[in-house]
């Protein structure tokens, strides 16, 4: 029987089926001999130990098309990156930092802003135009009154999404939006695992449709650069790549040369001076931590 993992806690796997049942698991010990790891998203084929309580061992892990580090999660096609328009604004460097995080691991990024509902300055549409030209799909829904799921159920139909996004800005109420009507039978699931039932501890994914999955992963306050030189940077701001071509020096950083392309396109406002700001922030985060670290070499 093949199926895909949803949750994994203290050891034990929690395998959603064709038939729409979840099995609790264990893997097989060739796992931990071989130095493989099963992980939430993960497809596998089990062997079911009892059918009644709905127990197997997993007995193979099939080939991943994917693999993020954070969360550390199998086979996500796309992110959803969810932000409030109001109560509270976007913190826009958090939004480019997931941005740049999940580019960084080949992730198309869906961009979502929620509470159009309350949206009385119509902030949202300035939003969506800003991050529409940096190339990113982008939308605006009201979890609370039901406005914009039915397209973004279709931008997640027949794909597994991870969906993340800072505490307050309705994102439960979302995945709500999105679930609603959906069974999945999970009266089967271990008492083990009750302690974490109502916690945000773990990644979960969530059965939308067939084929189609959410993965419920802890809200996120803040997100370091990993592995990103400072002159590496500007590749992961999109808008920027055409008016590289008017800069007068190669290698350009757009953040003190004369002559700079992308500085111009900001003042003419062809590129958003938000993100050109973030960009001059995140720039300097990295040149200074190169500074600690070579500072702590010495």
């Amino acid at each position: 029987m093949q199926g895909k993992i949803t949750k994994g806690i203290a050891g034990f796997y929690y395998v959603h089926t064709e038939g729409n049942c979840v099995y609790e698991c264990k893997a097989k010990g060739v796992f931990r001999l071989d130095g493989k790891k099963p992980l939430v998203g993960d497809n596998v084929e089990l062997d079911v130990l009892d059918q009644e309580k709905l127990l197997g061992n997993i007995r193979e892990i099939l080939p991943r098309k994917s693999q993020l580090i954070r969360p550390e999660v199998a086979n996500v096609d796309q992110a959803l990156v969810i932000f409030s328009i109001v109560k509270p604004r976007p913190n826009f460097n958090l939004l480019d930092r997931f941005l740049i995080m999940m580019q960084q691991q080949e992730i198309p990024c869906i961009v979502c802003f929620n509470k159009s509902d309350i949206d009385e300055e119509e902030a949202g549409r300035g939003y969506l135009d800003i991050y529409g030209a940096c190339g990113y799909r982008t939308l605006m829904v009201s979890a609370r009154q039901n406005l914009g799921i039915e397209q973004l159920k279709e931008l997640l139909s027949g794909k597994t999404t991870t969906v993340a996004g800072p505490s307050g800005v309705g994102k439960s109420s979302l995945i709500n939006c999105l679930q609603s009507g959906v069974v999945m039978e999970t009266g089967s699931i271990s008492e083990k695992i009750q302690r974490g039932k109502h916690t945000t501890r773990h990644s979960e994914l969530i059965a939308v449709e067939k084929n189609t999955y959410i993965l419920d992963t802890p809200g996120f306050s803040s997100l370091g650069l990993f592995g990103l030189e400072k002159e590496e940077l500007g590749a992961y701001y999109p808008e920027f790549a055409f008016y590289e071509q008017d800069c007068r020096f190669r290698g350009c950083s757009h953040i003190s040369e004369p002559a700079c392309g992308v500085k111009k396109a900001v003042e003419a406002g062809r590129i958003s001076r938000l993100r050109y700001e973030n960009y001059c922030l995140l720039y300097e985060e990295l040149k200074n931590k190169k500074k600690d670290y070579q500072h702590a070499g010495r």
